[in-house]
């Protein structure tokens, strides 16, 4: 059987649509692929790096449970791996715009690499790879 997946999106919680839309596409440089609103309350958001296959959506926490766990969908690890094809010029691009990078870069057999905190204090690690 020649099976051929790929992940399609990623949900992550979020407090507010808007603020969500305007940090991942003014800070990090995201694409809006979709704003669709579905009620009063809900929204289907999906926002993705330029180029990417992979998509967020972003999900509005619904109650106090969801609400309680943005920021720490991974239980303070590492949630989420960004590849950029020129590391400086995007940290230095999002250092100026005011991303909270928590790790300094560092060389590593992979690549280059750093990490950082979303508006939410998901982390994300930022990386260069050397292949």
């Amino acid at each position: 059987m020649n099976m051929q997946q790929q992940l399609g999106q990623i949900a992550i919680l979020v407090r507010d649509y808007d603020e969500a839309i305007e940090y991942y596409t003014q800070k990090l440089g995201f694409e809006l692929i979709e704003d669709t609103h579905i009620s009063d309350v809900k929204r289907w958001v999906r926002v993705s790096p330029p180029g990417s296959s992979c998509q967020l959506l972003l999900a509005k926490a619904a109650d106090e449970l969801q609400r309680n766990q943005i920021g720490f969908q991974s239980g303070g690890r590492v949630f989420l791996f960004l590849y950029t094809d020129n590391f400086y010029r995007d940290y230095h691009n999002y250092t100026a715009k005011g991303v909270e990078f928590i790790r300094e870069p560092s060389e590593e057999a992979f690549g280059t690499v750093s990490v950082f905190k979303d508006l939410y204090g998901n982390l994300w690690d930022f990386i260069e790879r050397n292949v």
